[in-house]
């Protein structure tokens, strides 16, 4: 049994498929994994590409632009380390350069914003959003969406 405290929040385990993601996330890139043999892309990130069966892959970073095509607003009870932040968010994302390419988040109105920052009232499915990434957590930079600005 350990003394070491619990962590406030759950943290992603990367492990050597998803270890590039993270990295990418580190550097600000919301990157997707493709088959290096038939193209596809691919997410959660896997060793074996599940239409061709090839074992090739690469990574490239996306726009980080995507849409809207979920969401939840979470409400106590939930774990200890989420319910002082309830009521908040939890959007589905469908990235612009392949919807079936699909990510979970937060709708924040900023980078380092809190997670109910948003009011769930506005939020519109089909609305554009883009990837931000907040102050990285235990080494791990998460990925959150915000609305674009407005063209000026």
């Amino acid at each position: 049994m350990s003394d070491s405290p619990a962590p406030s929040f759950l943290l992603p385990q990367p492990d050597g498929d998803s270890e590039p993601f993270w990295e990418g996330c580190a550097a600000g890139e919301l990157r997707v994994q493709s088959c290096a043999a038939c193209g596809r892309r691919r997410m959660p990130p896997r060793p074996m590409c599940p239409w061709c069966r090839s074992l090739d892959h690469t990574w490239a970073a996306t726009s980080g632009r995507g849409t809207v095509w979920s969401f939840v607003v979470s409400h106590p009870p939930l774990l200890a380390a989420y319910a002082a932040e309830a009521p908040y968010n939890v959007v589905v994302v469908a990235l612009d350069e392949d919807p079936s390419i699909r990510f979970v988040g937060n709708l924040v109105a900023s980078a380092d914003g809190p997670l109910g920052e948003v009011d769930p009232a506005t939020i519109v499915i089909g609305e554009p959003v883009e990837v931000c990434f907040g102050t990285e957590v235990d080494g791990v930079a998460m990925p959150r969406w915000t609305r674009p600005l407005p063209m000026s």
